[in-house]
């Protein structure tokens, strides 16, 4: 029973430190333009390697 004295802290900060990860993702933009890596999958780079 002694172990949730250990557990329970390490599990909330645990998940602050991912809230926090997420919060900090958030505001630095990485979900802003989600239409535009689904559209850059489709283009072929490698066309004008190959004609060099």
């Amino acid at each position: 029973m002694t172990i949730l004295l250990f557990l329970v802290p390490i599990a909330l900060m645990l998940g602050l430190t991912g809230l926090a990860a997420f919060v900090w993702s958030l505001r630095a933009g990485q979900y802003e333009d989600l239409d535009g890596a689904a559209s850059r999958v489709l283009f072929d780079d490698d066309v004008d390697a190959q004609q060099r």
